[in-house]
């Protein structure tokens, strides 16, 4: 990828970022829960049918493991915040592959050309030089 294009590509997942709303980590488990009374429908020997859903929130942060239940009625804005949460990492995963690539291809590019300017320093040089051992022999 040229220098030009990487830093492009930057540039627009910065503009993508600033889009991103709301987010959080972790991962949302929908469970059915079985009380044990045993009177219940839950315990029934034919076709139990279980409590719930209740939906579970898992993440970690700072090294700290939490989980926590949601509402019903927040499971469709916690769900967004999930996926933008994982928009959020892939583009930031990007952004730094890109960097490093344009950080050696900068490197590169500036060795490169220090390399053409020491060759042409030393052909003045030898020019400069051949010039004056020309001069002395006359």
């Amino acid at each position: 990828m040229q220098i030009q294009k990487m830093e492009k590509r930057i540039e627009e997942i910065k503009g993508k970022l600033v889009l991103i709303g709301e987010m959080r980590p972790g991962s949302l488990n929908e469970q059915l829960t079985v009380c044990g009374r045993s009177n219940c429908r839950c315990t029934a020997p034919k076709k139990p049918q279980k409590h719930g859903p209740y939906y579970q929130l898992s993440y970690v942060h700072q090294g700290k493991s939490t989980s926590q239940f949601v509402q019903k009625e927040w499971v469709g804005a916690v769900r967004s915040q999930l996926a933008n949460y994982k928009h959020f990492k892939a583009l930031t995963a990007e952004w730094v592959d890109i960097a490093l690539t344009l950080a050696k291809e900068k490197l590169r590019a500036d060795k490169e050309r220090h390399k053409g300017e020491t060759l042409a320093l030393e052909q003045k040089q030898r020019a400069i030089r051949g010039t004056r051992s020309r001069d002395m022999t006359r």
